[in-house]
């Protein structure tokens, strides 16, 4: 056996994964089309506050815009993190 053997670094590999990983597409929706969701999440957060400040005098209303203002907020900060690095900074 020689005593100087050729040995492949470590970071060979991770390049290869990591090309491969960069070429997946996200499956979701909101994964596909996060700026269109923060949009809903933002429009959805909206619609809370005015039933909240509004329309709120039944308990009915009241439920309602207490689960659009969750459900959007969800929506929105989801989104966010949906969004890759780079556009999360131009955004700001």
């Amino acid at each position: 056996m020689p005593a100087k053997k050729h040995k492949r670094k470590a970071s060979d590999h991770t390049r290869s994964k990591r090309s491969s990983l960069k070429q997946i597409k996200p499956a979701g929706l909101i994964a596909s089309n996060p700026r269109l969701f923060i949009c809903i999440g933002i429009s959805l957060i909206a619609l809370g506050m005015y039933l909240l400040a509004f329309e709120s005098q039944y308990d009915a209303m009241f439920g309602l815009a207490m689960l659009t203002l969750v459900s959007g907020g969800a929506i929105a900060i989801y989104s966010n993190f949906a969004l890759p690095k780079k556009e999360r900074k131009r955004a700001r």
